[in-house]
Formats: C-alpha cells, sequence, structure tokens
C-alpha cells in the first residue's frame, strides 16, 4: 500500500515535470504548440462573460444590503413619526395603518429581491468555476498531448538508435493523450459557446423581475406616500383653524379683586380727549349703555366719588359704541394697571385710529383663505380689526373681521395668525 501510494506521488511529480519543461520549451520557441483559434475565441468570451457574471453578482449584493438598510431605516423613521405625533391629531390611527403597510411593502420588495433576483444570479455565477476547471483542465492535456507527440517524434527521427518497442510504446501514449486531450476540447467547443449565449436569456428574465419587483414597490408606496401626505396637509388645515391651539390667556397676571384695601383701573380706551359731565354719564348709564372707560374704588365712598368721574370718547358722543358689548364680542386686549403702578401690556393699541377700526394686528404668520368670506395675508401685513357687519356670523371662536391695509380687502382671518399693535 505504501509502495503504490509513493508511485502515484512519484508519477504525479514526473507529469508535472514534464508538463513544466513543455511550457519552457514552449516559450522559448523550441517546439511547437497546438494552436486552436476557435476555441481562443470562446475562451475570451467565456472570461469577459465570467468577470461580468462577479461583478453584476457583487454589485448586487451590495444593492440589496444598501436597500435592507433602508428599510430598517424607514420602520424606524415611521416608529418615531407615530410616537411624535399626537393621538388627539387627525389622522392619528390612519399614519399608524400607512406605516404598517408601508413596512410590509419594504418585506415584500427585499424578499422578491433575495429569492427571485439573487438566487437565480448566484445560481447563473455558479457555472463559471466549474467551467473554469474544465477549461484549466484541458489546458493540461493539450500540454500532455504536445508533450507526447515531441517524443514520439524524437523517436521517429533517430533510425539507427530507433528502439521499435520504445516506439510502439509512445506511439500508444501519443494516442492516449490526443484521445483525452480531443474529448475535453471537443466538449468546451460546444458547452463554452452554449454558455456565452445563455447571457442573454438570463440577464432578459433577471431584469425583467428586478424591474417589476422596483416597479410594483414604487407605485404602491407612491400611494402610501400620497396618503400621508394628505393625512398631513388635513393636519395643517385644521392648525390653520385654530383647532390645535391653546387659547391664549390674556388676563394673567390676574389682579386681586377690589376691596377695601385695594383699587383697580382697567384701561381699555385712549387717553380721554373729550370730557362729558357726570349727568351726561347718568343718562348713559339709565339707557343700558356703559362707559369705554370705568374706574373702579374698592372704597366706601365710591357712590359719593362717583360724580368726579368722566367719560372718555374718541370722537363725537354719537359715535360711542357700546363698550361692554364690543369687549364680549371682540375681546379687544387690553393694557392692565395694578394699584401699585405696574402696568401690564397685552399689545393692543387703540389710539389714533380711523373711525370703526377698533385696533390693528400684524400678521405674524402667512395665511390663505379657504373661503371666500376669509381674508389672505402674508407675514408683516397689517390689518384692521373692525365689527361684524352681524355679530351674529361670528360663529366661531378666535376668529375676527379684519380690513387689510393697502388693499382694503375685508374678510374674517385667525386670531393666533396675528399680534395686537
Amino acid at each position: 500500500m505504501a509502495e503504490s501510494k509513493s508511485a502515484l506521488i512519484a508519477k504525479t511529480v514526473q507529469k508535472h515535470a514534464g508538463r513544466a519543461k513543455e511550457k519552457f520549451l514552449q516559450n522559448l520557441g523550441k517546439v511547437d504548440r497546438t494552436a486552436d483559434e476557435i476555441f481562443d475565441e470562446h475562451l475570451q468570451n467565456f472570461t469577459r462573460q465570467q468577470s461580468a457574471a462577479n461583478k453584476l453578482q457583487k454589485e448586487f449584493n451590495n444593492y440589496i444590503r444598501c436597500v435592507r438598510s433602508v428599510q430598517t431605516a424607514s420602520k424606524t423613521l415611521m416608529d418615531t413619526l407615530n410616537e411624535v405625533y399626537d393621538s388627539q391629531w387627525t389622522g392619528h390611527d390612519l399614519l399608524y395603518v400607512q406605516a404598517q403597510n408601508l413596512d410590509m411593502l419594504w418585506q415584500d420588495f427585499t424578499h422578491k429581491l433575495a429569492d427571485q433576483v439573487l438566487v437565480p444570479l448566484n445560481t447563473y455565477q455558479s457555472q463559471f468555476p466549474e467551467m473554469r476547471k474544465k477549461v484549466d483542465k484541458r489546458g493540461r492535456k493539450l500540454v500532455d498531448y504536445d508533450s507526447q507527440r515531441h517524443s514520439f517524434q524524437s523517436l521517429q527521427c533517430n533510425p539507427k538508435k530507433r528502439d521499435e518497442l520504445k516506439v510502439s510504446k509512445g506511439k500508444e501514449l501519443l494516442e492516449e493523450a490526443k484521445r483525452t486531450y480531443e474529448q475535453l476540447n471537443s466538449e468546451l467547443h460546444d458547452e463554452l459557446p452554449a454558455l456565452h449565449d445563455s447571457r442573454v436569456l438570463f440577464l432578459v428574465t433577471n431584469l425583467q423581475t428586478l424591474f417589476a419587483a422596483e416597479n410594483v414597490f414604487h407605485a404602491e408606496s407612491a400611494k402610501i406616500f400620497s396618503e400621508l401626505e394628505a393625512i398631513v396637509d388635513k393636519l395643517a388645515n385644521d392648525s390653520q383653524r385654530g383647532s390645535y391651539t391653546l387659547k391664549k390667556i390674556t388676563d394673567l397676571p390676574s389682579p386681586k379683586s377690589p376691596n377695601a384695601n385695594s383699587s383697580l383701573i382697567i384701561n381699555t380706551q385712549p387717553t380721554p380727549q373729550n370730557n362729558i359731565s357726570a349727568a351726561d354719564e347718568e343718562s348713559t348709564v339709565e339707557s343700558g349703555e356703559t362707559s369705554p372707560t370705568t374706574q373702579l374704588n374698592g372704597n366706601a365712598n365710591s357712590n359719593s366719588n362717583s360724580n368726579d368721574n368722566s367719560i372718555n370718547n374718541q370722537s363725537s358722543p354719537q359715535s360711542v359704541q357700546p363698550a361692554k358689548r364690543v369687549e364680549e364680542l371682540y375681546d379687544i386686549p387690553t393694557d392692565v394697571e395694578y394699584e401699585n403702578g405696574t402696568n401690564f401690556s397685552l399689545g393692543a393699541t387703540t389710539e389714533n385710529l380711523p373711525p370703526g377700526v377698533l385696533y390693528r394686528v400684524k400678521a405674524t404668520y402667512k395665511y390663505n383663505r379657504e373661503d371666500a368670506d376669509e381674508l389672505s395675508f402674508d407675514v408683516g401685513e397689517i390689518i384692521r380689526v373692525v365689527e361684524y357687519d352681524d355679530p351674529e356670523e361670528q360663529q366661531e371662536e378666535g376668529w375676527l373681521m379684519g380690513v387689510k391695509e393697502g388693499t382694503n380687502e375685508k374678510g374674517m382671518f385667525p386670531a393666533n395668525f396675528t399680534k395686537p399693535l
């Protein structure tokens, strides 16, 4: 057994040495080599095809890794959006449903890429290593054939020292080497062109599957993102209407109720320009109207001092508006003054205004009207707040009637998009 193994090793070493010698002589031009131009062309095509398959497999593996990374990032993003999207906002449940649909779409897409595109590509690429082994074996058998051919030719070239036994043995070895080589060469002459031609059908099938999966994924994901966009648009519209805006508290810090030890002055109109006598004030009170400027005094002698109060009017006595009714309807921002002299400003100025104007505001946000009776404006534009033609039209809290300066456009607008001047 040991002798047989040693003999096999020795034979293998001898064969490798003989091939190396033959190649060396061929490279030096000492001996000729068998040429096959058709096979060489097939081999060049095979080499290019194998290189293209390896590159395609490498890049597609990288593409799938990137797709899976984007899938993970998409899921994380949608989970975060569901967390920060308040449950009372419009479309909260729809946002969750669309996020789940998007995740399922990603899973289906990556599954198709792996099973229907990558697996066939791996199968296609796996043919090349096996074919390369066969090509290399054919090359070795060609060297063996050339070597036996040259040995047999050497035996025939010296008739004086010709040994018929060696010639017969050399002929047998030559015929065996030729038969082995020609069998492999014939098979490769059929298999290499067939493999090269198969690249077209493979690419057509593989790319059709890839592009179809991409098309379905992007078309369905576009529908999902269209739904998500509609949800956010609805949220924006509701926000513009003030649906989620906290009501601004305009009476803080709250003054203490008037009592015997303190007094409070609330100024709702500008500094008086015309004075009306106490007798006129009494007649105004009897008719159910209150003066725009009211002075409250917590002292017990407030009734005796009432004759010292005066009514302030911005224009003529005929243009005096019912202050209490106006304040209830339009909630005019005012300044609050405390007994200790502290003045808490809420920003509304009512001095030097045209007739009919309650106060002026400046747009802090852009607003585009949604109805014909609303007012559109850009940031920084000035709007004059006026009374509604019909007070009953004021149906929604937080909306004002105004006239835009410069264009005299009139309409309703959300108060939280502006600040008083």
